[in-house]
Order: structure tokens, then C-alpha cells, then sequence
């Protein structure tokens, strides 16, 4: 009798469980992309002035070298000039011209709208991006070469993660062997794998247009396409200090024409191609990217573009980047800051971690660059997860961990909502007054404890005892089960068979089929699949 009751109590207990953990409807859950952030202020607003003041002064009195013709002329037309060295200069007016002209109320599309962007004001989303060129293959302690394959599995990993919004490619496809193959494979591996916004870059404006088909059929013409761009073009259209890159400013103009979002992406590394000083390296990062804005803006006024200020930091003692640095949170922010200043969508990068692998010292570096991100005011954290050894690795096991850790900083971004019902005063008298003397079964506690709460995916919260029974799983070996599933499990229909075969027979893919599909993917055919997570957690 008494091992029934046992038995009963027991699967009480256990059918309790299974409610409490049951998925949480996208609407209830306790954070959301495009929570408001913009707390943390690493400038004075005197210092924002005198930030924006000078970068004005360095566009109209330095200005930028080797701009194409185009551009120059332009510029020129709008009453800019050029120097006695052949620099393009902005005066004050024509770049405060653009700005009241700027876009600000910029959509970054999903393939529905479910994934869309809003990035009016400080709403924060968070994704990939970089252009790693090896895989970091985390048990094995291992890097090898990325490939388009690499590419696709992290876009459909990227397509089931709560917290990671959006998904720009994170590394370069090193087997493709010509440029239009890979800006062509890129793009469509990128959309093979997630409904999520993407954002790519082109070697060419020649690439690009050869890709306009794949983006025309996938959103069912050109005009469903220009209505609801789904992807943006990450375009360095400066080489710091202070040089446009001309190619990427023939993708420039031919990326504005063909009406695709651009993230106006300068990346200095300060104390190597920006000066050392944080507040210049700030200062050269605005005056390059204003200058973009200026140059859009006059091709067409108000097309959407990203103020995308990614200042990267050398170690000086070697020259090496160092994206794992608190100088390289303090100077994102910074950046995100001015951005905020001149109410444009922007963008920045962070969890750039140094480390080689997902360990603890990638943990840390992570969660404050990303944190002081989150909390700036920014829109956008590029490479915000997977990325390891400042930008030459992506991990895909990393992409795992970082969501639980990105699902963490959007909680604190949320912050403590305080009304008449969240500060519990009725609460409190029921409990302490007339009811158990604790919360744990009050009413208040089970409807917030998925509205209020956010739980790990893979981060451990068992007691030493659970873990030990358990054989004692660290968060590396739950995150590699956890991606094996998914790897064997998803493989999801972005891509209508049908418009896939057309594509197929117009251009260069390279992504075989096969990749594609469970029954024939290297990972259900030649990779063991860990047990339910529930084995590991």
C-alpha cells in the first residue's frame, strides 16, 4: 500500500513536471526579439556633442581617399569637394542633409513576418555574422576548413534558437572556387536553412545582380521582392583609415538599386587602422560611417540603411585583434551610443570571444561584451554567438551555449515590470496572513513561472546530488546532444521543390540534395545521434 502511494505521489510529481516544462506559447514567453534596450551610456551627452562635432570636422577637412567616379560625382554635384590630395570632402550640410533624409524606420524582413525586425527607436535584436574560415569543432579541440555545407547546418541551427534573431553568415565557404560560386551558394544555403532574416555580403556588384533571380523567385517576383526585402548586404565599403573600398562601393550602388537593406559597415581596429585612443577610434568610425549614410542617401533618399559602427581592438603588445576585450565592449557601446544620438538604425558587434573553443574563458568574454551590447541601445549585435578566436573560428556547439547565455542578457534588457499587480501586495497578505508562510503554490507563482521566468536550454541547475546521478554532464556535453538532434531532425522547407529544381538549373548551387534531407544527410547517415536531452540534462 505504502509503495502505491509512493508510486502516485511520484507521478504526480512527474506529471506536474511535464506541465511546468511544456512549450510556452511565443507570446507568453519571458523574453521577445525587440525588447528595449539603451540603459547603459559608457558617454556623457557633452561627450556624444563633441564626438559628433569632430567627426564632422575629420569629413569635411580629411575626408575619404580612392572613391570610384560615381561616387565622387555625386558627391561633388551635392556640393561636396575635393582636396589637393584627392580626397572627397563632406561639408557639414550635405552630411546633415542626410541625415534628416535618413531612413528611420528601417524593416528587416523575415521570409514571414513573424521573424520581421522593427528597428525604430532601441529595440535589440541579436544574430550572427563574421567570416570565419575555419569550423572550431569543439570535442575534438579541432579546426578545419568551413565549407557550404557548415554554412547551411548553421542556418537551420540558427532557425530553431529562440534568441538568435536573425542569421548573417558566420563563415566563408572555403570550397567554393570562384567568386560568383560563392555568392551565389552563400546566399542560397543561408536561405535554404532558416525563414529568419539574412544577411550576406558580395565580392561584386556583377555577383550580386547574378543573385537578383534566386531573391526574385524565392519572394515571388520582383515587386513581392522590393515590398519585403529579406535580406540585407553587409557591405565594408570603407578600408580604415579613412579609404573607400571600391568594390564594395560598386556593391553599394548596385545593392541600393536592386533595393536590398545595407548595413554601412565600417570596422576599424584601433591601435592599427583607427587610432589607439578610444574616444578617436569612436570618432573615425562615425565620420566613415556618416559618410556611407551620405552616399546612400544621395543615390536614393531614405533607402534603408544600418549605422553599423564595428570597431574592432588590437592586443598592442602584438598587433593581434582582440574581440574578446573590455575595450571592445566599452567601444561598441560607445559607437551604439552615437547611434542612438542620431535616432538611426544601427547595428554593432559583439561575442567576439578570443578563446578557441566554447570554454569558460569564451563564456566570460561573451557574456560582457554582448551584455554591455545589449544594454546600449543598439538594434542590431552582429556575431553575437558561435564566433571564437576573434573572428577565425565558428563553433557550432558555441551557437548552442551563446543562445542560453543571449536568452539571459534579453532578460536583464526586459528588466522588472512594476504595476499594481507585480508588486504583489494582495499576494503577500494572502500568503503571510492567512495562507502557507511561502509562495511556492500560490497562484501569482504558477501563472508567472514561464511569463516572469527564463530557463536554460543546456546550462545546468541541479542540485550536486541530481548531478552526480546524472554521471555528472557538463554544459559542452548537453549542447552536443542538443545539436546532433537538431542536425538530424531539422531540415526545414524553405525552399519550394519545385522553384529549387528552376534555381538549380540557372545557376551554379553546389549545396547537394542530399545535404538536405534526413534520410541521406552526413548527419543521420554518419554521425551517431545522442539520446533525449532529457538522458543529458
Amino acid at each position: 500500500m505504502a509503495d502505491a502511494k509512493a508510486a502516485r505521489r511520484a507521478g504526480g510529481r512527474s506529471a506536474k513536471q511535464r506541465k511546468r516544462q511544456a512549450p510556452v506559447a511565443r507570446s507568453q514567453r519571458p523574453v521577445q526579439p525587440g525588447q528595449l534596450g539603451g540603459r547603459y551610456q559608457p558617454l556623457t551627452n557633452a561627450n556624444v556633442e563633441r564626438v559628433h562635432e569632430t567627426a564632422l570636422t575629420v569629413l569635411e577637412t580629411v575626408g575619404l581617399a580612392n572613391s570610384i567616379p560615381s561616387c565622387a560625382a555625386l558627391v561633388q554635384s551635392a556640393g561636396g569637394g575635393i582636396s589637393k590630395e584627392g580626397r572627397l570632402l563632406f561639408p557639414r550640410k550635405l552630411v546633415q542633409e542626410a541625415l534628416r533624409r535618413a531612413n528611420r524606420n528601417t524593416v528587416l524582413h523575415g521570409r514571414v513576418a513573424e521573424h520581421d525586425l522593427q528597428l525604430a527607436g532601441t529595440r535589440l535584436y541579436f544574430g550572427t555574422a563574421g567570416a570565419a574560415v575555419h569550423v572550431a569543432e569543439a570535442g575534438d579541440k579541432e579546426y578545419r576548413e568551413s565549407t557550404l555545407a557548415d554554412i547551411y547546418d548553421a542556418a537551420r541551427l540558427v532557425d530553431v534558437l529562440d534568441n538568435i534573431h536573425f542569421f548573417q553568415r558566420p563563415m566563408v565557404a572555403r570550397d567554393m572556387p570562384t567568386d560568383l560560386e560563392l555568392d551565389v551558394n552563400t546566399l542560397y544555403a543561408c536561405l535554404a536553412g532558416t525563414g529568419k532574416h539574412v544577411g550576406t555580403s558580395f565580392v561584386t556588384d556583377d555577383t550580386l545582380r547574378a543573385c537578383l533571380p534566386l531573391v526574385h523567385a524565392l519572394a515571388g517576383g520582383e515587386q513581392a521582392w522590393r515590398a519585403r526585402p529579406f535580406v540585407s548586404i553587409s557591405c565594408c565599403f570603407v578600408v580604415p583609415p579613412l579609404r573607400f573600398a571600391q568594390d564594395a562601393c560598386g556593391v553599394l550602388e548596385a545593392g541600393v538599386a536592386a533595393g536590398f537593406p545595407i548595413l554601412l559597415l565600417s570596422a576599424g581596429q584601433a591601435g592599427a587602422t583607427s587610432p589607439a585612443a578610444l574616444a578617436g577610434s569612436v570618432v573615425q568610425e562615425v565620420a566613415e560611417v556618416l559618410a556611407g549614410l551620405t552616399y546612400v542617401n544621395l543615390l536614393r533618399p531614405g533607402h534603408p540603411a544600418i549605422f553599423g559602427t564595428w570597431p574592432f581592438v588590437s592586443d598592442l603588445r602584438t598587433g593581434a585583434m582582440s574581440g574578446g576585450s573590455g575595450e571592445q565592449a566599452v567601444l561598441a557601446a560607445a559607437c551604439a551610443q552615437m547611434g542612438r544620438y542620431y535616432d538611426l538604425p544601427t547595428g554593432i558587434a559583439a561575442g567576439m570571444a578570443d578563446a578557441k573553443l566554447p570554454d569558460v574563458q569564451s563564456g566570460y568574454e561573451k557574456a560582457y561584451t554582448d551584455a554591455l551590447a545589449a544594454h546600449s541601445g543598439a538594434n542590431l549585435v552582429y556575431e553575437a554567438a558561435g564566433m571564437q578566436a576573434s573572428l577565425l573560428g565558428c563553433s557550432l556547439e558555441s551557437l548552442v551555449v551563446d543562445n542560453d547565455m543571449l536568452g539571459a542578457i534579453n532578460r536583464t534588457v526586459r528588466g522588472i515590470e512594476v504595476n499594481d499587480s507585480t508588486l504583489s501586495l494582495q499576494t503577500i497578505k494572502d500568503v503571510c496572513v492567512d495562507g502557507p508562510s511561502h509562495y511556492l503554490g500560490d497562484a501569482q507563482t504558477l501563472s508567472m513561472m514561464h511569463s516572469e521566468y527564463l530557463y536554460p536550454e543546456v546550462g545546468d541547475r541541479t542540485s550536486p546530488k541530481e548531478w552526480y546521478e546524472q554521471d555528472k554532464p557538463d554544459v559542452m556535453l548537453k549542447a552536443s546532444a542538443r545539436l546532433r538532434r537538431i542536425m538530424a531532425e531539422h531540415f526545414p522547407a524553405h525552399i519550394d521543390a519545385a522553384v529549387d529544381a528552376r534555381l538549380r538549373a540557372e545557376l551554379p548551387i553546389r549545396l547537394p540534395p542530399e545535404t538536405m534531407r534526413a534520410s541521406t544527410s552526413p548527419w543521420t547517415v554518419n554521425k551517431t545521434v545522442a539520446g533525449p536531452e532529457s538522458d543529458v540534462a
